[in-house]
């Protein structure tokens, strides 16, 4: 039996998938490469691929999970960023789901522009470097309330 602890850390994950498969589905179809990412980043957070599968075959409307903290949102940005860039095709609808996204998370929306500058042409930053842009993206993207 699944403790609790463990059914909120396997929600948190299932909900990241969840929230790149709604970018992957923005535009109207998943491309091939946007599927392969999923799985990717599935098995990064320890997902099986029949848990990954069931996702990316659920007729369910997936809509944006609002992470907790700014960590764990800019992680989330993170793999944003990749599914924009994993078909090659910067789609509008993408941009503007991220947009959307970064609202949600109570920051500025020029955060997405400057992302896809520092991914220049899908290429992520090393993690020394993902955790400077995190600190960067606190101090000049964060809503002031």
């Amino acid at each position: 039996m699944i403790g609790f602890f463990e059914h909120q850390y396997l929600s948190y994950k299932k909900n990241h998938i969840k929230n790149l498969l709604a970018l992957a589905k923005v535009d109207g179809h998943m491309h091939e490469k946007e599927e392969a990412l999923l799985y990717k980043i599935g098995k990064r957070y320890g997902l099986k691929d029949r848990q990954v599968k069931e996702l990316v075959d659920s007729d369910e409307k997936h809509f944006m999970n609002v992470p907790d903290n700014h960590n764990d949102r800019m992680n989330l940005l993170y793999d944003l960023v990749l599914m924009v860039y994993a078909d090659d095709v910067v789609d509008k609808h993408e941009i503007e789901f991220c947009e959307e996204a970064v609202e949600q998370f109570g920051m500025k929306k020029e955060l997405v522009k400057w992302l896809l500058e520092e991914f220049h042409k899908g290429t992520p930053p090393p993690p020394d470097e993902w955790e400077e842009i995190k600190r960067a993206a606190r101090e000049n993207f964060s809503i002031q309330n």
